[in-house]
């Protein structure tokens, strides 16, 4: 395997991540944003749905895999799978789960920086991209994401947004839980929109939980679940407001139809 060179940024990245997915990670100290998962399944489920709908017979990418669920997921759903990440212990961690679910033949999991990848270019039919973008040179990412993509293909990335001050000051006060560049490169509308000088289209298709946020406090009542799908249903209508939409924690967009660079 080749050996990847890495910038401090990247290293540090590297070395969070290996942490985080180790076998002795401080719960108390480094997962405490747990919590705000408890409201995060439809996001994945829109996402789901979307690749069950293209996956068969695809070859498909998932950029940044960590412990590769959805790479797995694509190979479950007939795809010729691949995952990379920064962070060996993710792939080492993702090699076994693929093991354990019977799909380690459909899937290839490899140490690799996703902002100077080693596929040939117009490799992959898919790419699944997932809270990722804001950990990386976003301009690298996206030519790198061009350059893979076979011109037919698709690119689907869920991100978190930095336009809602009280989410983006929880972020300003939980400095362990992230590193400095990833606090200050969460994805804003002018940084989705930027993803237009390397593909052709770009469509932003869904926003998730602002009222649903709210439901976080009761997450270990009994009557969670269906408090979260009553809020749920009250983002389906907010969420379509424009002046409302961009302060969601949560958007899924699509990008497609990428822009070659011209040969010198």
């Amino acid at each position: 395997m080749t050996a990847v060179t890495l910038e401090r940024r990247k290293e540090e990245e590297r070395e969070l991540h290996d942490k985080l997915r180790g076998d002795h990670v401080d719960e108390s100290r480094y997962l405490t944003n747990k919590k705000f998962y408890s409201i995060a399944s439809s996001n994945r489920r829109f996402v789901e749905d979307w690749l069950k709908e293209r996956c068969e017979g695809k070859k498909v990418l998932d950029y940044c895999c960590g412990n590769g669920q959805t790479a797995i997921f694509c190979a479950e759903a007939g795809a010729d799978s691949w995952g990379i990440d920064i962070s060996p212990v993710s792939i080492e961690n993702a090699e076994e789960l693929a093991s354990e679910r019977g799909v380690d033949g459909k899937t290839n999991f490899l140490v690799m920086d996703g902002e100077a990848m080693e596929f040939p270019d117009a490799f992959f039919d898919l790419v699944v991209v997932h809270g990722v973008l804001h950990h990386l040179d976003l301009e690298k990412a996206y030519s790198e994401l061009a350059r893979i993509l076979k011109p037919e293909g698709e690119i689907i990335s869920t991100e978190a947004l930095r336009h809602n001050i009280f989410i983006h000051l929880y972020r300003k006060i939980t400095p362990h839980l992230r590193t400095a560049w990833e606090v200050d490169h969460i994805l804003g509308k002018k940084d989705i929109e930027k993803a237009r000088e390397y593909f052709h289209k770009v469509d932003v298709v869904k926003f998730f939980y602002l009222a649903t946020i709210a439901a976080i406090p009761f997450r270990n009542f009994p009557n969670f679940y269906f408090l979260r799908r009553i809020l749920e249903a009250v983002d389906s209508v907010l969420l379509r407001f424009p002046v409302l939409k961009w302060q969601a924690w949560m958007a899924v967009f699509v990008l497609s139809h990428p822009k070659r660079a011209t040969p010198l």
